[in-house]
């Protein structure tokens, strides 16, 4: 590529219509516009001739593709706030930069976390759906559709970084006690802001919380890391929300400890094997036993856009000769 020559930059969905209109200004963008996930033949050919590859979490950018890029390639901009969908260290290897899109979806997550939370004990879906059936709705009672009050209850956020700790500022708004497990304690003013209880041991705050919230990143480290062991911790009547990975709930663990009644509920917004979801789940959802969401925690048409800007920013910033301000470091994953 000559230093006048437009960086070919192959993206692999469809992203909003602002964004790709300054792609094709910028770069020599080669769009997706079927947003049809592609497969990895078609990723192969793309790292083999682009200067950018910007790939999301529905693309699977492992050591098998990587070892197969061009000599063109110098960045993988991900189009999404982790990178777990990336084998980073092959990247780095190959001397490709990795980037993401951080600090944008945090509180568009944490609302919708925040929804769930109110949604699962209160059995919003639930009652909704009620009237959308055949059946007519004779009217108000004073025993019908009991949920949960959520005012007092103790939540146990597993993660407190940015998105944890922009649930614990909600939940406490709507009453809740916070407690949280981390990698390492939150600085001291967050704590006293939050009213915030730091475990240090997961295994003792699961089984003492009322509402479970799993808001930390997707790594090795959190493959399972509530694992059956732990899920059999948490009390009877408590519920859990999860807005971060699948991959970090044993979800078959979990499906039995709703089919066996061992949980109160569940609020789900991803899951192990998606796209493809767990049968049991969906029945469970039809016995309006757990709350499913399509992954849809982010999507809000702002988030999208600033998701967007952030991609170009670290492509432009390369292209001038200049390190992504984004880059994923070794250690950071």
């Amino acid at each position: 590529m000559t230093k006048r020559e437009k960086p070919l930059v192959i993206v692999t969905r469809k992203l909003p219509a602002p964004i790709e209109a300054r792609m094709r200004e910028l770069f020599d963008a080669r769009l997706n516009d079927t947003d049809r996930p592609m497969e990895q033949h078609a990723l192969v050919a793309a790292v083999r001739e682009a200067d950018v590859l910007v790939p999301t979490v529905t693309d699977r950018i492992d050591r098998a593709v990587i070892e197969q890029a061009g000599p063109r390639l110098k960045l993988i901009a991900n189009y999404g706030n982790g990178v777990d969908n990336i084998d980073v260290e092959a990247a780095l290897a190959r001397h490709l930069f990795v980037t993401n899109t951080p600090n944008v979806l945090s509180e568009d997550t944490a609302d919708m976390t925040m929804a769930l939370i109110l949604a699962v004990p209160r059995r919003l879906v639930e009652g909704g759906t009620r009237l959308l059936g055949g059946e007519r709705w004779p009217g108000w009672s004073p025993t019908w559709m009991l949920g949960r009050r959520i005012w007092g209850k103790k939540l146990g956020i597993l993660g407190m970084g940015r998105i944890g700790t922009a649930v614990a500022r909600r939940a406490k708004a709507f009453g809740l006690e916070i407690h949280y497990h981390n990698r390492r304690r939150v600085d001291p003013r967050t704590e006293a802001e939050l009213g915030a209880t730091y475990w240090e041991s997961l295994d003792q705050m699961l089984a003492r919380m009322d509402i479970l919230s799993v808001n930390c990143p997707y790594t090795p480290a959190t493959y399972h890391l509530l694992s059956a062991r732990r899920l059999a911790l948490i009390q009877p009547h408590a519920f859990i929300v999860n807005t971060a990975r699948g991959e970090i709930i044993d979800e078959r663990a979990l499906v039995k400890l709703l089919q066996e009644d061992r949980i109160a509920g569940a609020g789900l917004d991803v899951f192990e094997e998606e796209p493809a979801i767990d049968r049991k789940l969906v029945r469970l959802a039809e016995e309006n036993r757990v709350v499913l969401l399509p992954h849809m925690g982010s999507a809000t048409i702002e988030g999208r856009i600033e998701m967007g800007e952030k991609v170009i920013i670290n492509i432009h910033t390369l292209m001038d000769g200049h390190r992504p301000p984004d880059r994923i470091l070794p250690g950071d994953f």
